[in-house]
This record gives C-alpha cells, sequence and structure tokens, in this order.
C-alpha cells in the first residue's frame, strides 16, 4: 500500500505527455489571443476600437466611482481640506502674498511632477517630457546663464521668460553647480513624478501574487513566462531581464536604487519584480526615489548643461561649419538664432525674430504630433484591454460548457 502510495503521490507530481500538450495548447491559445488583441487599433478597425474605448471607459470609471465609495471617509476628508483651503485662498488679508506664493510653488511643482508621471505611467506608449519639456528647459537656463553672467532672472517673468538681470553678473562667473541648483527644484519634482509613475506595475504584481488570481497585464505575463523559461534562455534582451530579476531579487534596496539610477528602460520588470516577490512598498518606492529623484536626475541634468556649456555650443557651431558644401549654409542659420536668443535676453518683451517665430512653430507640431500619438496609443490601450475581458469571459464560458 505504501508503495502504491508513493507511485501515485509522483504520478501527481510528474507531468505526463497529456498535461504538457495542455500547457502548449494554452500558449497557442494565448499567443492567438494576444495577436488578436494587437490587431485592434485606430488605423485599422477604427470603429471596434473606438467602440471597445468607449465601453473600457466606463468600466474604469464605475470602478473608481466604487473605490472612491468605499473610501467616502477619506474622500469627504478630502472635501473638508479643499474647503478649508478654498475659504483661506479667497479671504482677504495679509496671509495672501504667502498664499499667492506657495501657489505659484505648488502650481509649477505640480507642473513637473505631472510630466514625470505621463513619462513613466505607462499609459499607451508613455510621453518622452524629458526630451520635450525637462531638456529644452534646463539648456535654456544653461544658455541664458552664460550669456547673462548669472543665474538671477527676475520674477516675473521667469520662469515663463527668462530676461537677464539689470546688474548681471561678471564674465566666467558661472559655473556648472550654480546652474544645477537653478534647475534642481524642477528637475527633481519631474524625477519623483517618474518614481510614481513606476508603482502600477508594482501594486499590479503585488496583487496578482497575493490573490492568486490569473494577471491581467501584458508584461506580467511575459515576466511569469520569462521565469518558467529562465533555464533556456538564450537572447540578449531575455537576459538582460533576467540580470534585472535577479539584482532585485538578491540584492533588495541597493539593487533596486542600482537600477533606477541609471536610464533603464526595463526598470518596469524590476517593480513588477519585486511586486511579484513581495518587496515592501518603502522599500521599492524608497529606492526608485532616491534612485530617480536625485542620483539620476543630476547625470541628466549634468550632461544638459556640459551640452549646452557656451564652449561647446561655440565648438558644435564651428564644427558644422566646417563640413565640406553645406557646412557654411548650416552654420548660417544656426548662428544667426543663437544671436538673436542671446538678444532677447538683454530685451523683455522684445519682439520675436522670423527664425524664433519658425523654429518655435516647428517645435510646437512636433510636440502637438507626440501629445497626438500618445492619445491614440491610450485609445488603443484601452480597446485591447476590453478586448481582453472579452476575450476571458468567452474562455470561462467554454469550461463551464
Amino acid at each position: 500500500m505504501a508503495a502504491n502510495g508513493s507511485s501515485c503521490e509522483q504520478s501527481q507530481r510528474r507531468p505526463g505527455p497529456k498535461d504538457k500538450l495542455n500547457d502548449l495548447s494554452v500558449r497557442e491559445r494565448r499567443q492567438k489571443d494576444k495577436e488578436e488583441r494587437l490587431s485592434l487599433v485606430l488605423w485599422k478597425r477604427p470603429i471596434i476600437t473606438l467602440n471597445y474605448f468607449l465601453l473600457e471607459t466606463i468600466i474604469k470609471l464605475k470602478e473608481w466611482t466604487y473605490e472612491l465609495w468605499h473610501r467616502r471617509g477619506t474622500v469627504f476628508l478630502f472635501l473638508v481640506l479643499c474647503s478649508v483651503f478654498s475659504i483661506t485662498y479667497s479671504a482677504e488679508g495679509g496671509h495672501q502674498q504667502y498664499v499667492q506664493y506657495l501657489e505659484r510653488k505648488f502650481l509649477w511643482c505640480a507642473y513637473w511632477v505631472g510630466l514625470g508621471i505621463l513619462s513613466s505611467v505607462g499609459l499607451g506608449t508613455g510621453l518622452h517630457t524629458f526630451l520635450l519639456y525637462l531638456g529644452p528647459h534646463i539648456a535654456s537656463v544653461t544658455l541664458a546663464a552664460y550669456e547673462c553672467g548669472s543665474t538671477d532672472f527676475p520674477e516675473p517673468p521667469y520662469p515663463d521668460q527668462i530676461v537677464c538681470p539689470d546688474d548681471g553678473g561678471l564674465e566666467g562667473s558661472i559655473s556648472i553647480f550654480s546652474i544645477m541648483s537653478k534647475v534642481r527644484l524642477e528637475a527633481c519634482m519631474w524625477g519623483a513624478g517618474t518614481a510614481i509613475g513606476e508603482l502600477p506595475p508594482y501594486f499590479m504584481a503585488r496583487a496578482a501574487r497575493q490573490s492568486g488570481a490569473d494577471p491581467d497585464d501584458e508584461e506580467y505575463e511575459e515576466f511569469e513566462e520569462m521565469l518558467e523559461q529562465a533555464e533556456g534562455a538564450q537572447d540578449f534582451v531575455t537576459r538582460a531581464k533576467l540580470g534585472v530579476q535577479h539584482m532585485v531579487q538578491k540584492v533588495g534596496f541597493f539593487g533596486i536604487l542600482a537600477c533606477a539610477s541609471i536610464p533603464n528602460p526595463l526598470f518596469d520588470l524590476a517593480g513588477i519584480t519585486c511586486g511579484h516577490f513581495l518587496v515592501p512598498f518603502w522599500t521599492f518606492f524608497g529606492a526608485t526615489l532616491i534612485g530617480k529623484a536625485i542620483i539620476k536626475m543630476h547625470i541628466q541634468k549634468l550632461f544638459v548643461i556640459i551640452t549646452f556649456s557656451k564652449h561647446i555650443v561655440e565648438q558644435m557651431v564651428s564644427l558644422i561649419g566646417s563640413v565640406p558644401k553645406i557646412g557654411p549654409a548650416i552654420q548660417k542659420p544656426f548662428s544667426q538664432y543663437l544671436e538673436a536668443q542671446k538678444n532677447k535676453l538683454h530685451h523683455a518683451g522684445g519682439s520675436r525674430s522670423a527664425d524664433d517665430n519658425w523654429l518655435s512653430w516647428v517645435f510646437e507640431k512636433v510636440v502637438l504630433v507626440m501629445v497626438c500619438y500618445f492619445i491614440i496609443s491610450i485609445i488603443n490601450s484601452m480597446a485591447q484591454s476590453y478586448a481582453k475581458r472579452l476575450q476571458q469571459l468567452r474562455h470561462s464560458e467554454e469550461k463551464t460548457k
């Protein structure tokens, strides 16, 4: 009997050929479902995509409404605090100068935090707000600081417009550290926003692990498949993902800090790994916040400031002019544009040149195109999420039959 019992246990532990075939069919079905969802995009199936997007939006709004009602005590306290702040804001008195100062700072910080969240939250393709907003802001402050010989730009119009102070600084008195100090608040707020944007993968993986439910996320499904096939991984991307996963799992806080402190497109995997292995929230978020808002942002700031420092820009313009045949023709508009920008720094509210207007128009159109593509990717992503709901419902009905 004992021998029979042990043989039965062994037969239960070892998957037979039928189980392997079932696993293979499940993977094939998942791959087929994934390909079907990925084909659901606006430029291929616009009507169905928009319909699914609206239905998914309604479902999400219902879920959020239920969550708010479930936490109605917290919502009520938040509304009371908002009412108190509103009364304080509108009441006359000597405190208004402080209220206005705090309002400007709060809106400025919220603006950069919001841009940071959009950059990393994973909605659609993500909006590259460093290249579109923070990088150009740091570059403009750097160029202005070297031209003005000071970073004490009058406020207002700064930060909306940069104008040299009347009592400009001495030539050569500007250092990299003074420019870094001038843009530190914006950079750190943007970095904090990117850290907040990394939380959804962590919470999703943590909830899936604790509940034992099937994950409702493509990246998490890929993560579980990667863990199952870790021994046979051959390609570079899979090995890089496994390296991030092992570093975070074994090193802990300092592993997360290392992954967050460098430009790392695989950091979403670190959040999923931490959630899957139930790493404490403050260990994950603390390391991510320090890495992204302090270490990584200082590295990125330093790179932009050095790239747009006075002597580097002059060398770049001279190198453009040294290109055979077309160099001088390209160098002339660049030199004129830089000269116009320098002149504008010394004249508040001056008229904008034709070149400046043209370049501003081009930049605005580039930003508009990227924002439109970002919105389209969100619509596609939400439509695909609704399609996944329908697929899961269909498979569950097939199982019950």
